[in-house]
């Protein structure tokens, strides 16, 4: 379980060029957090997250897309 903070924090640590969406390249770019992201989202890849949560389908993921992302799978505290 994680709370928002601590997931906003996780997401800002992945948006490497600070644009407000993390992208599969910044996923793949640190896997140790990315292994984090698809634990807290029950996804196996970031391919899987990236597919079923981007609900724009910008090929990324917002802070809001992970949030749902984490809620859904019940890890939000």
């Amino acid at each position: 379980m994680t709370t928002e903070q601590e997931l906003q924090s996780l997401f800002n640590t992945l948006d490497r060029d600070q644009d407000g969406k993390v992208s599969i390249n910044e996923l793949f770019l640190s896997p140790g957090l990315s292994a984090v992201i698809s634990s807290q989202t029950n996804t196996s890849s970031p391919q899987e997250l990236i597919v079923q949560y981007d609900s724009d389908e910008d090929g990324s993921i917002t802070f809001e897309e992970l949030k749902q992302a984490v809620k859904k799978a019940s890890n939000l505290t």
